[in-house]
């Protein structure tokens, strides 16, 4: 079988990038939590039982306001500090907004008790140019076989999507595995493009889809955003912990072709195993120099982007591993505190 024109033109095309030596920016995020901020958290919670707690209405609606609001500040504190150090990549909380999707939670207006709070925040993201996302929780199952998740996960992506537009951040963007594998995966697959294409459009066009650690494979999730022409979150230790085989690096194109016609750069997660290569724990730090090989596999295709560093030390870990490339790549150029060009 022949290689099309097309195939033939983007290879040219890479060839021509190493001629060049086109550059590859490549910008460092972290995961909700800024440890360098003692008593700072956007993630406090009130439990239904709490709630329940609280005598009359009054009281519980005060109690999710109390709670609320001091997420929401910690939140901008939180921004605040990322624009301090020149980190351009976060990803917000999912437990943002206490109960707000609980069913059994009447008169939680929040949208519009804090519109300005996230008028605010909204508007210090964009004045700083600043990439965010969210990562639903694991029991969102889009793809499960029980009609009532289904429409529990919808209701709960519609939170993230509520989100996104009360902070005016039209950009965001909100990752999902593709999750149950009942009656086998071939069908699971199926009836995940079924229910992501009867899904409501402003839910889905915000969707981008992540390969998992047990079940569904990096390349199996990459032919699922080409079927639904939907960006593909490659997850490189999940990768390692769950192939059938395949190398990862002839797939790294086309996972970051998902992104054409996208506002923003591809974007991947990167973490390192606790305890052995598959071990699907991660760690507190990331493994440097596993993380420049990976840089260097990517580097022959020219294509800028994100990565989402998903290690238990959250911040912390990220200017460790900026510490850990600048001694080893010392001729690696660092355009600011987190933003590598090679």
């Amino acid at each position: 079988m022949g290689i099309n024109i097309f195939t033939l033109h983007k290879l040219h095309k890479i060839q021509k990038l190493r001629k060049e030596g086109v550059k590859m920016r490549i910008r460092l995020g972290y995961v909700a939590i800024a440890l360098k901020l003692p008593k700072v958290t956007s993630s406090s919670t009130v439990t239904y039982t709490n709630y329940g707690k609280q005598g009359n209405e009054e009281n519980k609606l005060n109690k999710l306001k109390k709670v609320t609001l001091s997420n929401l500040d910690d939140l901008y504190k939180i921004l605040q500090y990322n624009v301090e150090n020149n980190i351009h990549f976060y990803r917000i909380t999912s437990a943002l907004v206490p109960l707000a999707t609980h069913p059994d939670v009447g008169n939680w207006d929040y949208r519009k008790i804090f519109n300005v709070d996230f008028k605010r925040i909204g508007d210090f993201i964009k004045k700083n140019d600043m990439r965010v996302d969210t990562h639903p929780d694991e029991f969102n199952v889009l793809n499960s076989i029980r009609e009532e998740v289904v429409e529990n996960t919808k209701r709960n992506l519609w939170l993230h999507v509520n989100l996104f537009e009360d902070i005016k951040y039209p950009k965001g963007k909100m990752i999902l595995h593709i999750g149950s594998s009942q009656e086998g995966k071939k069908t699971a697959i199926k009836r995940f493009i079924k229910n992501f294409r009867e899904f409501p459009e402003e839910i889905t066009r915000q969707l981008i889809l992540e390969n998992d650690d047990k079940t569904f494979t990096t390349k199996e999730v990459l032919q699922i955003c080409k079927d639904l022409n939907t960006p593909m979150v490659l997850d490189v230790h999940h990768h390692i912990c769950n192939n059938e085989g395949e190398s990862l690096t002839p797939m790294l194109k086309d996972i970051f072709s998902t992104w054409d016609g996208q506002i923003l750069p591809p974007k991947i997660h990167f973490s390192s195993p606790r305890e052995g290569e598959r071990d699907r724990k991660h760690s507190d730090f990331i493994n440097p120099q596993d993380f420049i090989e990976f840089l260097e596999t990517c580097k022959p295709l020219g294509i800028n982007f994100d990565v989402m560093l998903e290690s238990k030390m959250k911040d912390l870990s990220l200017f460790k591993l900026v510490e850990d490339i600048k001694e080893l790549r010392k001729d690696w150029k660092w355009i600011d505190n987190t933003t590598l060009e090679i």
